[in-house]
C-alpha cells in the first residue's frame, strides 16, 4: 500500500499500526507528535490506529534549544 508521509509517497509491504510505522523510521515517541489525514492523533492511541492505503501522516519532530 501506498501512504504519503510529511508530503513524500511510501510504500509499506503489509498493515501495520501508528506506533509500527513510527517505529520502523526509527522515530522516537517522546519526541514527535503524528497528524493522520488532518486529525491530530493522541499517544496514547498510536497502537490501536492502522494504517491504510492512501492515508496522509503529518510528522512533527520537537528540537529542542534555548
Amino acid at each position: 500500500m501506498k501512504v504519503l508521509i510529511n508530503g513524500e509517497t511510501k510504500e509499506i509491504a503489509e498493515e501495520i499500526n501508528l506506533a509500527e510505522l513510527l517505529e520502523r523510521f526509527s522515530l522516537s515517541a517522546a519526541r514527535v507528535a503524528v497528524e493522520l489525514n488532518k486529525e491530530v492523533v493522541r499517544k496514547k492511541d498510536w497502537n490501536s490506529i492502522t494504517i491504510r492505503d492512501a492515508d496522509k501522516i503529518e510528522i512533527i519532530h520537537f528540537v529542542g534549544g534555548g
